[in-house]
C-alpha cells in the first residue's frame, strides 16, 4: 500500500510523497474519450471490463500512485430505488425527499450483494492487474452528500430543505435507511480487494459547525467503526469540501485514517494540526491545472515551499483540492505527476 506505509524511495535514498488525484480517470483523459465514444456513463461503471480498463487509464499514462475505482458516489440512491439516470449529462433522480411520507416510498431494488456486484468486480480485476506498490481505491458518497442529494436533486444552492430535514424528521428517517446499505456498499469494495474506502462529503461545507458535530460527525463515527471492525486493515479516506480546520478537528474520529482537505485550507497548518491523528491529503486547487505549464510549475512549488521543517511529511499524500476538471490538459496532468515524484521528497 505505497500510499501509507510502504512510499517509494528515490535513487538517493528519499522518500518520495505520494500522490493520486480525484476524477483522475475522466473526460479529460484520451483514453477514457475514446472508450465513451461506444459506451455511456451507466454502461462504463457497471461493465466490469470497462471501470478496469478506464481506472487503469491514467495509472498507465501518468504514474498515478493510487487507482480510484471508475464509478460514481450515487449509486446507494439508485440502489434505494431513487431513480437515478444519466441521461441528460448531470445525475437526475425520479423522486426527491420532500416529507416523511416520501421515505415510505424508498423501497430497495436488490440485496446490495446483488446490486454492487459490478463493483467488486471492477476491484478483483483491478487487484489482479495494478502494480503491487500501488493502492487501489474504492468509494461512495458521505452520508450527508447522498442526503442532500436525495432532498435536493443536487448540491447546488443553500440545500435549504436538507437543512429543514434536520428538525421535521426526514434526515434521521433517511440516515436509518441509507446507512446499513452504505455500509453493505462499502464492505463489498473491501471485499472485492479495495486497499481503502473513501466517503467523499462534496456537500458538508454548506453546513455550519454546530451542525456538522450534532448531526454529521455521529453517523460518520458509526459507519467507520462498523467498517474498521469488518476489515481493520482497510484504510479510511474521509474528503470534505469547504469545511474548515476545526470541523476536522473536532471530528475525533479514530476510525478515519485519511483526512481529505481542498485548497481553502491551509495546508501546512492542516499537516501540522491534524497529522499526529491522520494521513492528510491535499490540495491544490484542481482550476490551476488549465494554467500554462510554467505558471502551474510554480504554484507547485509554491505549495512545497509553504510548508515548514516541522511538517510530518510522512503524513502527507498530495492531492488536488477535488477533482480534475474537463478539459484539463493531459500534458499538465503528467507533468504534475512527474515533477512531485521528482521533486517532493523528504
Amino acid at each position: 500500500m505505497g500510499l501509507f506505509e510502504n512510499r517509494s524511495k528515490t535513487p538517493t535514498g528519499k522518500t518520495q510523497i505520494p500522490v493520486w488525484f480525484m476524477r483522475q480517470a475522466g473526460r479529460y483523459h484520451a483514453h477514457y474519450q475514446n472508450i465513451k465514444k461506444d459506451s455511456d456513463f451507466m454502461t462504463m461503471c457497471k461493465t466490469p471490463d470497462l471501470a478496469c480498463e478506464i481506472t487503469m487509464g491514467p495509472i498507465d499514462d501518468f504514474k498515478f500512485d493510487a487507482a480510484i475505482l471508475f464509478s460514481d458516489l450515487l449509486f446507494p440512491l439508485e440502489q434505494m430505488g431513487m431513480g437515478l439516470s444519466y441521461h441528460s449529462g448531470p445525475p437526475t433522480l425520479e423522486m426527491k425527499i420532500e416529507g416523511m411520507d416520501d421515505l415510505k416510498k424508498l423501497k430497495l431494488n436488490e440485496k446490495a450483494e446483488t446490486f454492487y456486484n459490478f463493483q467488486k468486480e471492477a476491484l478483483s480485476l483491478l487487484k489482479n492487474r495494478l502494480p503491487k506498490d500501488k493502492t487501489l481505491l474504492g468509494f461512495t458518497g458521505a452520508p450527508w452528500t447522498l442526503y442532500a442529494y436525495a432532498v435536493e436533486g443536487s448540491h447546488a444552492g443553500n440545500l435549504i430543505s436538507s437543512k429543514k430535514g434536520f428538525y421535521d424528521g426526514r434526515f434521521h428517517g433517511f440516515m436509518e435507511l441509507l446507512l446499513p446499505q452504505l455500509e453493505e456498499n462499502l464492505k463489498i469494495q473491501a471485499a472485492g480487494g479495495a486497499d481503502a474506502l473513501c466517503l467523499f462529503d462534496t456537500a458538508v461545507g454548506e453546513l455550519d459547525r454546530s451542525h456538522f458535530n450534532k448531526f454529521i460527525a455521529p453517523y460518520l463515527r458509526k459507519i467507520t467503526k462498523n467498517l474498521k471492525t469488518a476489515y481493520p486493515d482497510v484504510k479510511i479516506i474521509y474528503y470534505s469540501k469547504h469545511t474548515h480546520l476545526n470541523y476536522l478537528r473536532d471530528l475525533e474520529d479514530e476510525n478515519i485514517d485519511v483526512l481529505g482537505v481542498d485548497w481553502r485550507m491551509n495546508l501546512n497548518e492542516a499537516l501540522n494540526t491534524l497529522g499526529k491523528d491522520y494521513y492528510v491529503q491535499g490540495n491544490l486547487d484542481p482550476s490551476l491545472l488549465h494554467l500554462p505549464w510554467e505558471i502551474l510549475e510554480q504554484k507547485w512549488f509554491d505549495l512545497w515551499n509553504s510548508l515548514d521543517e516541522n511538517t510530518p511529511f510522512d503524513k502527507w499524500i498530495l492531492g488536488l483540492g477535488h477533482g480534475v476538471l474537463p478539459k484539463t490538459p493531459e500534458i499538465n496532468v503528467k507533468k504534475s505527476v512527474e515533477l512531485i515524484h521528482k521533486n517532493f521528497v523528504y
